[in-house]
């Protein structure tokens, strides 16, 4: 493994031209945490250059800071050698940066084009020239393989077609230097295959190519050259043709990972959950998004949910927990019919439940971390007496999962959890979900946006939350984890459970057919 740059203080390089873009030395500080220390990174011309680290080592903040989201406190930025000041997005952008946020940045209610021209809009006489624009979206989108409806409205497309669009708004500005911010955490396996062939694509028309993930075979498939955070400190830089994911996850996270789930064969006992006929309407289309759906999962088993995005799978989910009424069929949560009870109800009788979207039905971003820890215990008695909050519990409990999660933020428990980085908000929704008192655990991508030490960690406590003699639904779109971790299989294609597979004696070839649909038939007569 060949590794450059080791020190802190990286030589500097006189030759403008080898990089497009150079960040030297660069410091940014927030309250109570140091989010870069002294931090150099440099991207070589039409290179592929992927940004590693662990949850809130520092990664999205270093990204802000080239896109002029924020100011550092020391350190300066070079394009092509010269020293230049970027104190907007607008500065990045005039000078050919453009960024795909984690989070993306679109106008729901407005149109693909309307999105994507905004704030880069043609105009003649007051009027915005939207024939010309419509065309240029269209080259570019042919050009590059990003075919997107540029008519629809961003509320009504996927969240593969959305990331479409911020890539279409880059190119649109004629930007050069590209960063991606956790391009793939909400992408399926497919769509992820396809960005991949997007960003090689991007990379021979002389792109430049920034791309922060915590996905090792994505660095390993796509990059040229990876440098790792940790802390907020550099760790290093090297070539991806000289190492290997092993080398790059103990650079990550300091310790070797283990990639493979260490589990005993499950022991399942009592029914914890029967789903019978269930049906659900869908928001987008006349269809039903869930269509006449049945099964169990008892007492100590993984039953997991595969498929993929978009075949059921959120609003069957939205229908065990309460978020969307179901059109037909019963939810039996042990032995009690629960189809029509409230969300509280469900919560305080058994279901905890990791949301697919962290930010709608997860959080309360403007509350801090320790009233986003009770949201739903705050009136439990160990948290309040005769209605006032018992607020010393509320912290003691707080801290207590803060430590035992490894959730990072800069004031602890009084942190606004909108100011953290998105993978810590998620291991704050594990951690509160995962500690309540449950009889079902509902874990949808519970480990979405992770660094490889978390998703190791959160692997092994659905492991012993099994053990324990937790009944455990599982939603994932990653292929591995579901092999990993499944004692059942269950595949959802177009609003049907078409499959149930046993992960010891199916192979992921396999899996792939009934996700696509093609052994349907066969399926079907199987679960019958």
């Amino acid at each position: 493994m060949t590794v450059v740059n080791e020190n802190k203080n990286v030589p500097h390089e006189n030759n403008g031209s080898e990089y497009i873009i150079e960040m030297r030395n660069i410091t940014k500080e927030f309250p109570g945490i140091k989010a870069n220390d002294n931090i150099t990174l440099q991207l070589k011309r039409g290179e592929i250059h992927a940004l590693l680290g662990e949850n809130g080592a520092g990664k999205s903040t270093l990204m802000s800071v080239l896109f002029g989201l924020y100011q550092p406190e020391e350190g300066e930025i070079l394009k092509n050698g010269e020293v230049v000041k970027i104190n907007d997005p607008n500065d990045a952008t005039a000078l050919g940066i453009g960024m795909v946020h984690q989070h993306f940045k679109l106008v729901e209610c407005f149109t693909v084009l309307d999105n994507i021209i905004l704030g880069a809009e043609d105009t003649r006489f007051g009027f915005i020239k939207k024939a010309d624009a419509r065309e240029k979206v269209s080259q570019l989108s042919e050009k590059y393989g990003l075919h997107v409806d540029v008519d629809e409205k961003i509320e009504d497309i996927t969240v593969g077609m959305q990331q479409r669009t911020e890539i279409l708004k880059m190119l649109y500005r004629d930007n050069e230097i590209l960063i991606f911010d956790e391009p793939t955490a909400v992408l399926t396996p497919q769509e992820i295959d396809e960005l991949m062939q997007i960003m090689r694509n991007l990379a021979a028309e002389g792109k430049s190519i920034l791309f922060i993930t915590h996905k090792l075979n994505e660095i390993m498939a796509v990059a040229d050259r990876c440098t790792v955070l940790r802390k907020g400190k550099y760790v290093g830089t090297v070539d991806i043709k000289d190492t290997t994911k092993e080398n790059l996850s103990q650079m990550m996270v300091g310790r070797p990972v283990e990639f493979v789930v260490e589990k005993a064969p499950a022991q399942p006992k009592e029914e914890v959950l029967k789903v019978e006929g269930l049906s659900v309407k869908s928001k987008v289309h006349k269809k039903l998004a869930v269509n006449n759906v049945s099964f169990s999962v008892r007492s100590g088993e993984i039953v997991c949910i595969a498929g993929i995005d978009g075949n059921g799978q959120s609003e069957l989910v939205y229908g065990l927990t309460g978020l969307e009424p179901v059109a037909a069929g019963k939810v039996t949560l042990n032995g009690e019919d629960v189809t029509k009870s409230s969300i509280r109800f469900r919560n305080t009788h058994g279901i905890s439940h990791i949301p697919e979207d962290r930010h709608k039905h997860g959080l309360v971003l403007d509350y801090t971390l320790e009233q986003n820890m009770v949201l739903q215990r705050y009136f439990e008695p160990e948290f309040q007496k005769h209605g006032f909050i018992k607020f010393n519990n509320v912290r003691e409990y707080s801290d207590k999962l803060i430590e035992q999660y490894d959730v990072r933020s800069g004031q602890g428990s009084v942190t606004v959890v909108r100011s953290m980085s998105g993978g810590n908000q998620q291991k704050a929704v594990v951690a509160r979900e995962m500690d309540r008192e449950h009889s079902l655990l509902i874990a949808v991508q519970p480990t979405r946006g992770l660094d490889v030490g978390a998703i190791e960690y959160i692997h092994n406590q659905l492991v012993a939350k099994r053990d324990e003699g937790s009944a455990v639904l599982l939603v994932s779109f990653e292929l591995d984890e579901v092999m990993n971790l499944a004692d059942r299989i269950l595949v959802m294609y177009e609003g049907e459970i078409v499959g149930q597979l046993d992960p010891k004696t199916t192979t992921v070839q396999e899996l792939g057919l009934y996700m696509a649909g093609a052994k349907r038939e066969k399926a079907k007569e199987e679960v019958q």
